[in-house]
């Protein structure tokens, strides 16, 4: 049997006839050849240019044989910690330890290391001194410079040091590898690989650095919380290709060089990656083991855009992605739908058809074609720019398509969906037809939060908005006789929110008779301008002080205040009232959070 997946073992490069591998990735991930997974798109992207690609998966990071198993590369390793973070991976925002691992064969938790990406780029240097070893991945990208991290509590250096790696790819980085292998493959040293847009490295000089700009060293930083603020925001506002320049952090001994993001791609070159020839499927060695389970939310889906200008703070979109939206053409798409019709286990549904944010397939504006992003404002917060094209007329086109495609019963939206965004355009026929054709009895939608002051540090609209969407939501509903509901996603503990900010959110539970069954608690991840407000307690465009829920048990608080009927959650939601100074919640009245607890009684029976 022909085996269409890249090679993994010495036998497969062997039935190839390969003795030698031009490059081999390093995964923290179970291997899925699907291009909802950066491996896989990496690894068929360098098939595509005529090099000889191996993948290791998941290797056992205390036995440096695993990391020889497909040999010495003749140009180099690529290593990533997987399609999220390692850290993420491992822990909650309580930083327990999860169980489960939908990214590893049956689920199984504990198959990469914590920091994957810096133990397996350690362990390939120890293997191999001289080979190359590039980073890339989401773990890799949001790390590329000083960065706070929540599970140490204190400002780690740029990954690059920490991992011994040669050079950084940061974003989706098709161009930058492409770039990287050609350069490789001419002959040319790692170390001078220094003009890529889109990666960083690190130097002993920066004597041949353009037009950069000195953040502040590495010490500086780690002394002084307003230093790291200002310097972050330096950063926050470098992220399009158009304006960005090189940033220079400097060490002791050495600097880190960040050269500017890498050009968007185009529509055909987004749909040239998406017609790479991947199986759609996790490799045959994991069906012993049940397959690997994340293969289910994406097998049935369509990715139609890359980037978001949705501008959450709390969201590392914007230092990994962009800004800038990417859409595949609609034919691509429709390509893509018809082979996924022909698979024997598709049952007439699309799951999903979206990206970052489904409703946006355009860049916000004309002015960004020649300007780029703005660096200081918004697209939609705290209002719309006046500049902002709101249209969804080429997605609800490509969505008509897709469910007039034989074979197909029904196209579900189910990423997220920008409410404001879609409350602003005026023409409301995407609204209808979402409803009527596109939500499988639920929409869920992200308001996050309702306090004000909560809102503007999360760079979410106004609440007012959000309760103009749910009226034309329920109103487009009423008219069709559709009986379909609303869910609104909320986040606790956001900086800015104190128990009192969580009480009014309870509050206005209560009064809508919603109880969520999750909640997101805020996870101060690596890349956001939420994470610099936590660590800093500062608001990094203004300077001026935030409130900050830090402690375990206030973010516990907080969580269990919006799920204020769960019995378990009952100790921490009376601890929160009490606190607050809100007793009156606590009673038999009709505007109460919780009853009282009833007191034990004397006599045992």
């Amino acid at each position: 049997m022909k085996n269409d997946y890249l090679p993994v073992s010495k036998k497969d490069m062997e039935e190839r006839g390969w003795d030698k591998l031009d490059f081999i990735i390093i995964s923290g991930d179970a291997y899925v050849d699907h291009p909802s997974f950066g491996v896989a798109i990496i690894g068929r992207l360098l098939e595509a240019h005529g090099f000889k690609t191996g993948i290791i998966t998941q290797p056992n990071w205390k036995d440096l044989n695993e990391f020889k198993k497909l040999g010495k590369p003749l140009l180099g390793f690529f290593v990533s910690s997987g399609n999220i973070d390692s850290m993420v991976n491992h822990y909650t925002a309580a930083k327990k330890r999860r169980k489960k691992d939908v990214y590893s064969p049956g689920g199984r938790g504990g198959q990469r290391p914590d920091r994957a990406a810096i133990v397996y780029s350690q362990k390939v240097k120890e293997a191999y001194k001289k080979v190359p070893v590039i980073l890339g991945g989401l773990e890799a990208s949001l790390r590329r410079l000083a960065h706070y991290d929540y599970w140490e509590d204190r400002v780690r250096s740029s990954i690059l040091l920490d991992a011994k790696a040669d050079l950084l790819v940061y974003g989706m980085g098709e161009k930058q590898v492409v770039e990287i292998a050609e350069a490789l493959k001419s002959g040319l040293f790692i170390k001078d690989i220094t003009y890529i847009k889109g990666t960083v490295y690190k130097t002993g000089s920066i004597d041949n650095v353009y037009e950069g700009k000195m953040l502040p060293s590495y010490d500086d930083i780690i002394a002084s919380k307003e230093t790291y603020a200002k310097s972050f925001m330096i950063q926050h506002r470098n992220t399009d290709s158009i304006t960005a320049v090189p940033l220079i952090e400097p060490y002791r001994h050495t600097f880190i060089v960040q050269n500017p993001p890498a050009e968007p791609l185009t529509s055909s070159e987004l749909d040239s990656i998406y017609n790479l020839p991947f199986t759609k499927t996790y490799h045959p060695m994991y069906e012993k083991e049940g397959g690997v389970p994340a293969i289910e939310e994406v097998k049935h889906s369509l990715v139609s855009s890359r980037g978001c200008f949705g501008g959450c703070n709390f969201c590392a979109l914007h230092f990994h992605q962009g800004r800038t939206v990417q859409a595949r053409s609609i034919p691509s798409i429709i390509k893509e739908a018809e082979e996924m019709i022909k698979d024997e286990g598709f049952k007439g549904y699309i799951h999903d058809v979206g990206g970052p944010t489904a409703n946006f397939r355009k860049r916000a504006c004309q002015q960004q074609i020649e300007h780029g992003v703005c660096q200081d404002k918004k697209c939609l917060f705290p209002r719309p720019c006046k500049n902002l094209e709101v249209d969804h007329v080429e997605y609800l086109d490509l969505l008509r398509k897709l469910r007039n495609l034989e074979g197909v019963k029904k196209v579900f939206v189910r990423s997220g969906i920008r409410y404001d965004y879609l409350v602003y355009d005026q023409n409301q026929e995407f609204f209808e037809e979402l409803c009527r054709y596109h939500i499988s009895g639920q929409l869920k939608v992200a308001p996050e939060h309702i306090a004000p002051e909560v809102l503007k540090k999360m760079g979410k609209p106004e609440f007012e908005v959000y309760e103009r969407f749910k009226k034309k939501y329920e109103a487009i509903n009423k008219k069709h006789g559709m009986n379909q509901f609303l869910v609104p996603y909320l986040m606790s503990s956001h900086p800015g929110s104190d128990l009192n900010a969580a009480i009014q959110l309870a509050e206005y539970l209560r009064d809508i008779k919603h109880m969520p069954k999750q909640v997101q608690d805020f996870y101060p991840t690596p890349g956001t301008l939420s994470t610099c407000m936590y660590y800093t307690e500062l608001d990094p465009r203004t300077m001026k002080k935030v409130y900050v829920p830090k402690s375990l048990r206030e973010k516990a608080m907080q969580k269990a205040l919006i799920q204020y009927r769960e019995p378990k959650n009952y100790p921490l939601v009376l601890e929160a009232l009490i606190k607050a100074g809100r007793e009156d919640l606590i009673g038999f009245g009709k505007k109460c959070l919780i009853r009282p607890r009833k007191k034990a009684s004397r006599h045992k029976r």
